[in-house]
């Protein structure tokens, strides 16, 4: 097993966080794994992304051209990653800040409502775990024990206290997943 997954958004959406999460909870489940993020100088407001690859073999590079998932934050990202999605993968977005839908046929596609049930929840902070329960539902590369492990080892300790929200969030995020095509 071998995932190559891109997140991308902007900075201050949980984008690093995310891919963060991912890799901690490869690590604790005893797979190879790489974190490569990338933004601009920008603390919100910026373009952020990382690329995470999670193997059960050791990984010759960090750096990946095409990806078997990209989870899609924002148009500008759709714009720019859409097409490194190799054929028969995977893109998730969110509905919220996309003006353009993806147009490829060769890929699956899904939409979460993170945005949307985060506000509506009152749970802003809960967005990017919301998304990775989406994702984990299409794609559980990681086991849910682990993804713990990795949300708490990725979290500062006087955060752990929203770790029970957090989980909520992620099994909320594979409810509200839907496949487009």
């Amino acid at each position: 097993m071998k995932e190559t997954i891109i997140i991308a958004g902007f900075g201050g959406q949980g984008v690093l966080s995310m891919g963060k999460i991912l890799a901690y909870s490869g690590v604790m489940q005893d797979f190879e794994v790489t974190w490569m993020p990338s933004y601009g100088p920008e603390m919100r407001g910026g373009t952020a992304n990382v690329t995470v690859i999670i193997s059960d073999k050791r990984i010759s590079s960090p750096i990946a051209d095409s990806f078997d998932t990209a989870i899609i934050l924002n148009q500008q990202s759709l714009d720019k990653f859409e097409s490194k999605v190799k054929p028969g993968g995977v893109l998730i977005y969110d509905t919220n800040g996309i003006t353009t839908p993806p147009a490829r046929t060769d890929i699956d596609i899904y939409t979460i409502d993170a945005a949307t049930e985060c506000a509506r929840l009152g749970q802003a902070k809960m967005f990017n775990t919301m998304i990775l329960g989406g994702y984990l539902k299409i794609k559980p590369v990681v086991e849910m024990e682990y993804v713990m492990q990795g949300l708490k080892k990725s979290l500062p300790e006087r955060a752990w206290s929203l770790l029970p929200q957090n989980e909520a969030a992620i099994k909320h995020g594979a409810e509200i997943i839907k496949k487009v095509r």
